[in-house]
């Protein structure tokens, strides 16, 4: 059944869109791009974006977090954009380092290199750098899977937020804490490589992610803030890819070291919807 004849006739559009891409995301199906459709705004997309996740939490989905978008320059001259983007994350999209993950589940399963962080303290509005540092209790490797539920891969600044900013699943390393890390070393200038069976795919360094990943924290209290949301003690952020997504093959063997920080990775099977 088309995903777009299952939906109520009495929701609004924004819920119906919300419906459309939960729908889409669950069944590992393309839908069309809904600025194709009609016209919606940034605003109309994060509402879009909060509806949908409404929805897995209403299954049982628990929140765990936020993800940044667009924060390297490789990634924003990928998607042809230029605005930083965020995303929640659930407990249903974490992939423990070791994993395997089926095709089957995903449209356009790309992966990409980043690093994390997890929250001790709650970080709101605009923060300096000292209290983005204060609220952070560990910071690690992270591999993020994402999947656009869009055909052929295509999406608009609005479409991509709306979808959740493709946001799919989520891999973490082994957690160092962040201040005796930082006394020793520079979190900004980290080199960090993606590989697939051993062999280099992806190589960039953390100062591709908006110069140094900790501006990540600052930039997402900031953004979350302007829509009423806010990073909590116990949230995982993902900083933002220090690289382009790879597309993901099946048989696979996916891993990414970021320097002092250690290694994460999982394996792939199965074939994509």
């Amino acid at each position: 059944m088309n995903i777009q004849t299952q939906i109520n006739q009495g929701m609004t559009m924004l819920e119906q869109f919300a419906a459309v891409l939960d729908g889409a995301a669950k069944q590992a199906c393309a839908v069309r791009q809904l600025s194709q459709q009609s016209p919606i705004t940034l605003d109309d997309a994060y509402e879009i974006q909060r509806l949908s996740i409404e929805q897995r939490c209403a299954r049982g989905e628990r929140l765990t977090g936020f993800k940044l978008g667009f924060t390297s320059k490789a990634k924003q001259e990928q998607m042809g954009v230029s605005d930083l983007i965020w995303g929640r994350l659930t407990d249903a999209m974490v992939i423990h380092s070791g994993d395997e993950i089926d095709l089957s589940h995903y449209v356009h399963p790309r992966v990409e290199p980043e690093v994390a962080f997890i929250l001790d303290k709650p970080l709101a509005g605009d923060v300096s750098r000292e209290q983005a540092i204060a609220a952070v209790a560990w910071v690690m490797p992270a591999l993020e899977v994402i999947d656009s539920r869009y055909r052929d891969f295509k999406f608009s600044h609005i479409d991509v937020v709306a979808d959740n900013c493709s946001s799919t699943g989520y891999v973490l390393g082994p957690k160092t804490d962040l201040l005796s890390f930082m006394a020793e070393r520079d979190l900004a200038d980290l080199s960090m490589v993606m590989t697939a069976d051993g062999e280099p795919v992806a190589q960039g360094r953390s100062s591709a992610i908006l110069e140094d990943p900790i501006n990540a924290l600052i930039e997402a209290a900031r953004c979350l803030g302007e829509y009423g949301e806010s990073l909590k003690p116990g949230d995982v952020l993902l900083a933002g890819a220090a690289t382009a997504a790879v597309a993901l093959q099946p048989g696979q063997r996916i891993a990414t070291k970021v320097q002092g920080l250690g290694v994460c990775g999982f394996s792939v099977k199965g074939q994509q919807a």
